[in-house]
């Protein structure tokens, strides 16, 4: 799980910086656009239910999944 999300906090942590600053601009690049689009992704990978926690091995796969980018073209309300 650490390998795996290791990386997932830096990513995080950029997304947060960039969004604090995009909702003041409108004119985004691409990459800034996409950085934004996965933060929003990857902060919906860490939501639960309460009482209804995810199997480790699932919380591990989609992690990886996340992070890597494999759910990158999929929306963010899916």
């Amino acid at each position: 799980m650490k390998q795996v999300a290791g990386s997932m906090k830096l990513e995080l942590a950029q997304y947060r910086e960039v969004a604090a600053f995009a909702q003041f601009g409108s004119d985004l690049d691409a990459a800034t656009q996409q950085l934004l689009n996965r933060g929003v992704r990857l902060t919906e990978l860490l939501k639960q239910g309460q009482y209804v926690p995810m199997a480790i091995e699932e919380q591990v796969a989609v992690i990886y999944c996340g992070v890597r980018g494999y759910l990158d073209k999929i929306r963010g309300d899916q």
